[in-house]
């Protein structure tokens, strides 16, 4: 018999490239992990893994066997989802995680809405740019993230996603710059500008570089901040211009913000969960919440 919590291990490594990795994802020392990882190799009479000193890596039959993982953690979480189904009516706790602006215009608004349409959910949110790595880690139960058109996109199976709102991003600009008389700017004639971004792995940083470079220049950035406001407060102080997704811009003087006239970036926002837990009742609730809150505020 093949240990299934073994098979969360090999899946975990799969994802994660090493021992010490997959045991931070799982909360478990390296040396469980290895032990986790010899056990199950035992259990199939195969060789999951090269190793070399430090190093290891799947063989073709470990490759083999994180497929077959995949299915069978899906199916658990399948098997737990339709036991919760069963016992309809039972409170319990959902955990997302979203971005800072999904949080403020589509999260808070689920959660109040919850309190009077389904009481017994308790909602627990993580401010987080990436979340889906959580939400395949087992450390949430719904990821509230986006999906970039300069990004090639995520297909990974383990994932149910449910679209909630697109978006595009806008110019920022100083008082006084020379495109503030114009209705809409065109991206290459920002090309001149110093630039106001996101600080790098951020994936709106991503946008910008390619948006850019896709006109025919890379961006001279000057100034950094992952929080937009920040990102607006520098720009209206001079510090450069600036590209923010359009729910982002709230409360920022709308003579300074302008669309981009031809293709503008658009980021793309999706809930996502892991496959087999998309008819949990608790997260069917949540979902719901948030979709209504999208047609109320988006």
């Amino acid at each position: 018999m093949i240990d299934p919590r073994r098979l969360r291990v090999l899946r975990a490594l799969a994802d994660h490239g090493t021992v010490t990795a997959a045991g931070q994802a799982l909360h478990l020392t390296p040396s469980a992990v290895s032990q986790q990882l010899v056990a199950l190799e035992s259990e199939v009479g195969q060789d999951l893994l090269h190793r070399k000193g430090r190093r290891v890596w799947l063989t073709a039959a470990g490759e083999l066997l994180v497929e077959h993982a995949t299915a069978v953690i899906a199916e658990l979480d399948r098997a737990e989802a339709r036991l919760a189904a069963y016992a309809a009516g039972e409170t319990g706790r959902v955990r997302v995680a979203a971005f800072a602006s999904a949080i403020t215009q589509v999260v808070a608004p689920a959660i109040v809405a919850l309190r009077a349409s389904a009481p017994g959910v308790s909602v627990v949110v993580h401010d987080a740019e990436r979340s889906l790595p959580m939400l395949l880690d087992g450390e949430i139960d719904i990821a509230v993230t986006v999906e970039y058109w300069a990004s090639a996109g995520d297909d990974d199976q383990r994932v149910v996603r449910t679209p909630l709102y697109a978006e595009p991003f806008d110019a920022v600009l100083p008082p006084g710059h020379r495109l503030t008389d114009q209705n809409e700017v065109n991206l290459s004639d920002l090309a001149s500008d110093d630039w106001v971004a996101p600080l790098p792995g951020n994936p709106c940083r991503d946008v910008l570089v390619v948006a850019c470079e896709g006109v025919g220049f890379t961006p001279r950035i000057t100034h950094t901040s992952d929080d937009f406001r920040a990102e607006a407060a520098l720009v209206a102080a001079g510090g450069g211009v600036a590209l923010i997704p359009r729910t982002a811009l709230t409360g920022v003087e709308p003579a300074r913000v302008r669309p981009i006239a031809v293709d503008p970036p658009t980021r793309r926002v999706f809930a996502a969960v892991r496959r087999g837990r998309e008819d949990h009742p608790l997260i069917l609730a949540v979902q719901s919440a948030l979709r209504k809150a999208v047609t109320q505020s988006c």
